[in-house]
C-alpha cells in the first residue's frame, strides 16, 4: 500500500460522516420549514458548503459549524458524529470529555502509525475496536 492509502481511507471516512451529518440536518427543523429564518439558512449553507473546501477554510468554518450545532441546535447534537468533533479539534474539544478524547488519540495514533509503516487502515474497524462499539 501506498503512505497516502491509510489517510486516504480516513479522509473517505470523514467525508461520509460529514455527509451523512449534512442529510440528516436537512431533514430537522427549521431547515426543513419554509419559512427558515436568515440564521439557519446562514447555518446550513456554511454546513453544506464544508465538504468543497480545502486548508484553512476548511477547519476553520468545520470547527465554527460544529460549536455553532451544539450551541444554537442542540436537537441537532444526537445527530453529530463525534469524529466530526475530534476532526476538526479546536474549539470542538471542549464539548468532548477527556475519557473520549483519550479514545480518539489512540484512534488517531493507529491511523498515525499506519501511514508511517505505509500499512493498510480501516477506519471504521479501528474506530469500532478503538471505541468498543459491537
Amino acid at each position: 500500500m501506498s503512505n497516502t492509502s491509510a489517510a486516504d481511507t480516513y479522509r473517505h471516512a470523514i467525508q461520509q460522516l460529514l455527509a451523512r451529518f449534512i442529510h440528516a440536518v436537512q431533514q430537522q427543523p427549521p431547515f426543513i420549514d419554509d419559512d427558515g429564518d436568515e440564521d439557519a439558512l446562514q447555518y446550513l449553507q456554511q454546513l453544506e458548503s464544508l465538504p468543497r473546501l480545502n486548508g484553512t477554510d476548511y477547519a476553520e468554518t468545520g470547527q465554527l459549524v460544529m460549536c455553532r450545532t451544539i450551541a444554537a441546535y442542540p436537537h441537532l447534537t444526537p445527530l453529530l458524529p463525534r469524529d466530526l468533533l475530534w476532526h476538526f479539534g479546536g474549539d470542538c474539544l471542549h464539548y468532548m470529555p477527556d475519557e473520549e478524547i483519550e479514545l480518539f488519540q489512540r484512534l488517531d495514533e493507529r491511523l498515525h502509525d499506519a501511514i508511517h509503516s505505509q500499512g493498510s487502515f480501516d477506519y471504521e474497524q479501528e474506530r469500532t475496536k478503538v471505541l468498543g462499539l459491537h
